[in-house]
């Protein structure tokens, strides 16, 4: 048998691997937002116009600051948030029966509830206003028998006239804002509450509402600051708030569209404290369904402060 010598390539050592080359090096390329520095020229150029033709006008704008202080005006500031508050109590008291009535099972309650809101809704809170002020001239007396009787005139006052004006306009809104909260709460959680033997009323208020208070909230918090605005109607009917005060002032002193500014001035600088009560309501009804509640504004300026120290632009 004939021995056959293998030699070849399988004797010699097998050549060290070639080391891989690495992935090249990304190079990355910032993104050009061309639509945001053409908006933000287009922007300052309308605001440097803006100015420069209110400064042309013939406005003396030191009557602002020489009034804005007045004594008149700040009552009038009390007036307005005095009628906002009162008429938002009303407003939500009456939203909360509303809808409770409207989801009411009961077709008597639900019609009465729907046909309330149906009306209070189509008509103008402007034209509500004068109704209420003008029923004197229908009814001479008002007469709930021994409870009261009066004068219509003299029992409708401009304060009360503001007041269901605004504050019975304002419960058919809320009415609807109650009834989507209270309709965005699984039936499920109701059902239970029922196993347990809780009452309706008990479930409504240990189970429904603080859930439903989530998608309350925010447009509530809309009504509120535009109750504030629409308080400046009231002006029609004769009660003395900041717009009506403003107005008196800018007629007597003969600056009347400075005065107008002064009270946009006042009602800029309300619903602005308003806007920021409304956020941190928001937040803390959003404890339950969030997992990481959003930064306030505070921990946002910290957050960016410290930012600006880090290198490569806030990387660690």
């Amino acid at each position: 048998m004939i021995d056959i010598e293998k030699s070849g390539p399988a004797d010699q050592p097998p050549a060290p691997p070639t080391p891989a080359a690495g992935p090249e090096a990304i190079k990355a390329i910032p993104v050009r937002h061309y639509g945001r520095y053409v908006s933000a020229v287009v922007a300052i150029a309308a605001l440097v116009a803006i100015i420069y033709a209110f400064s042309q006008g013939k406005i003396n704008w030191g009557a602002v600051p020489d009034y804005f202080f007045d004594d008149r005006i700040i009552k009038g500031v009390g007036q307005t948030l005095l009628l906002t508050s009162l008429s938002m109590v009303i407003g939500v008291v009456g939203g909360i029966l509303l809808a409770v009535m409207r989801l009411s099972k009961n077709p008597v309650t639900s019609s009465i509830a729907w046909s309330y809101i149906w009306f209070f809704r189509g008509t103008p809170v402007l034209v509500q206003l004068f109704v209420w002020f003008n029923l004197g001239l229908v009814f001479q007396y008002i007469n709930l028998g021994p409870i009261y009787k009066d004068y219509w005139s003299s029992f409708m006052t401009p304060l009360l006239t503001a007041l269901l004006g605004l504050g019975l306009n304002e419960a058919a809104y809320m009415a609807e804002i109650c009834r989507a909260g209270l309709l965005s709460v699984d039936e499920g959680q109701t059902e239970a509450s029922h196993a347990l033997g809780m009452s309706h009323g008990k479930t409504l208020r240990r189970v429904v509402i603080p859930q439903a208070m989530r998608v309350i909230v925010p447009p509530t918090g809309n009504e509120v600051i535009n109750m504030l605005k629409t308080t400046s109607l009231v002006a029609a009917v004769q009660f003395y708030e900041l717009f009506k005060y403003a107005q008196d002032i800018g007629q007597a002193s003969g600056a009347p569209v400075e005065m107008y500014f002064l009270a946009a001035a006042w009602y800029l600088i309300m619903t602005s404290v308003l806007s920021v009560g409304q956020y941190y309501l928001e937040r803390y009804y959003a404890r339950g369904s969030s997992r990481s509640l959003p930064p306030t504004p505070m921990q946002k300026i910290r957050t960016n402060l410290l930012s600006l120290g880090r290198p490569n632009g806030g990387m660690a």
